[in-house]
């Protein structure tokens, strides 16, 4: 058995040697935001947070979170108040079927909490490991970079708030 603490909330749950974190978040825990896609950590489906960094939950044996924080998609924002991310992807358009945007939300959590600037190369290396066959990723990357200004104002140049192709002002 081994205890973690997933989305603010204390567990104690199976940890046989060789159960992938998804699979405890999924089928013990009913947290099924956590989606399983290649099963291989190839294409981010399955990304949660571990201690405030994005990993691939298929691949990460449960036993490695003994004593950490998950956080999953459902701990994002609370109803009625969303996370600024959930919002910006609203107010971008930026999902399709969904089925890749829990992981996506995730790994992008981890980069929206950077302070600094934050340009859309950083974000296209950031979400590297996230795949996508619906949306393209144009309103993905502009959904992350309309959050992390959300977040961090101050933060902001002409690179990181530019629209490309835009002359500049």
């Amino acid at each position: 058995m081994i205890d973690l603490r997933v989305n603010g909330t204390p567990y104690t749950v199976d940890g046989s040697p060789l159960r992938p974190l998804a699979g405890v978040l999924r089928e013990e825990l009913g947290l099924t935001g956590t989606k399983l896609g290649c099963e291989a950590g190839d294409c981010g489906a399955c990304t949660v947070l571990l201690d405030g960094q994005a990993v691939a939950s298929c691949l990460l044996p449960a036993v490695r979170a003994e004593g950490k924080t998950v956080t999953t998609v459902e701990g994002l924002g609370a109803p009625g108040h969303p996370h600024p991310l959930q919002e910006a992807f609203k107010r971008h358009a930026a999902s399709q079927c969904g089925f890749c945007i829990p992981g996506i939300l995730m790994a992008a959590t981890e980069i929206v909490a950077r302070p600094g600037p934050l340009t859309r190369a950083d974000v296209v290396a950031g979400l590297t490991g996230n795949l996508c066959r619906c949306t393209g990723y144009a309103a993905v990357i502009d959904a992350v970079l309309d959050a992390h200004a959300q977040l961090h104002p101050a933060a902001q140049t002409q690179e990181t708030t530019a629209t490309p192709g835009a002359p500049d002002a």
